[in-house]
């Protein structure tokens, strides 16, 4: 059976890249490039590219390709990962008492939308305990306060290390969760929050922004940093508000958009369409 692998780069930009990727993939593993995108970013001197392949050769795999690709690789100084399709990712979901994400997520899942293993739910309330248990996803109940927190991250990372996850998607998950927790799943932690044009902040964003008249309201997904709120942005969308709209059409528009983007944050980053760099991602077609 052939095996289907995604290469991403990121290098100094520079004539004849595409053509050397193109031609060590057919030459080495006599490869069917299924897929290729690629961006440049002029003002840095930067070029990104994602290439999907397959190919028939068993010989392929991380340590043999690392070994054949690092003179190339080294002639453009390229940052590279070669990732598998199979097996899928392991993803945890965090959730909160807003389950409206939670539920677009399960949904996808059952669908087939969302190529992954989703492993498990870990909840500070028992809200979602029944939906985790109607689409047969095991549910993980901790209570979070201020005076447990780094005793419920340390039961947190456990677990999460148990299932051997990949990916954390916080689905309106309603705690900070500390730089210690953070760096043990770098750019592997997506989050989902509004974003009010203007911002407003504070415990009822959309009371706020119904009282103030907007005319835009929006959503964003990101990677999750250090600093709050402010890692690499993945996905926005926003939508128009009129003087017909009442506080709960706005809290309805809300929630669809983010459902949206934090659905296509996690989708790009199981199909590996996402580079990261300068706290701003590239997002691959």
């Amino acid at each position: 059976m052939p095996k289907t692998a995604v290469l991403l780069i990121d290098c100094p930009d520079r004539r004849g890249i595409v053509a050397a990727i193109a031609n060590f993939l057919v030459r080495e593993y006599d490869a069917n490039i299924l897929n290729a995108d690629q961006h440049q970013d002029v003002e840095l001197g930067l070029f990104f590219m994602r290439v999907e392949f397959s190919t028939e050769n068993t010989a392929c795999s991380e340590d043999q390709f690392r070994q054949v690709f690092a003179s190339l690789a080294g002639e453009f100084r390229m940052n590279w990962r070669l990732i598998f399709a199979t097996p899928p990712a392991n993803v945890a979901v965090f959730v909160s008492h807003y389950l409206h994400c939670l539920a677009d997520l399960l949904d996808r899942y059952q669908i087939g939308e969302l190529n992954c293993n989703l492993s498990l739910i870990v909840s500070n309330h028992e809200g979602a305990r029944a939906l985790a248990g109607f689409h047969g996803v095991p549910f993980h109940y901790i209570p979070a306060t201020a005076g447990n927190k780094a005793a419920t991250e340390k039961q947190q990372l456990n677990l999460l290390a148990e299932h051997q996850i990949d990916l954390v998607v916080l689905a309106r998950y309603m705690q900070v969760l500390s730089p210690s927790f953070v760096s043990v799943y770098p750019q592997q932690i997506i989050n989902v929050h509004h974003s009010f044009l203007p911002a407003f902040t504070g415990a009822k964003p959309y009371h706020a922004a119904f009282a103030r008249g907007v005319k835009l309201i929006g959503a964003t997904s990101h990677y999750v940093t250090e600093v709050l709120d402010e890692g690499p942005i993945i996905e926005q969308d926003v939508t128009r508000i009129s003087q017909n709209d009442q506080l709960p059409d706005l809290i309805q528009k809300g929630r669809d958009l983010e459902r949206l983007v934090l659905s296509r944050a996690v989708r790009w980053h199981l199909g590996h369409r996402i580079l990261s760099y300068a706290n701003k991602t590239v997002i691959f077609a």
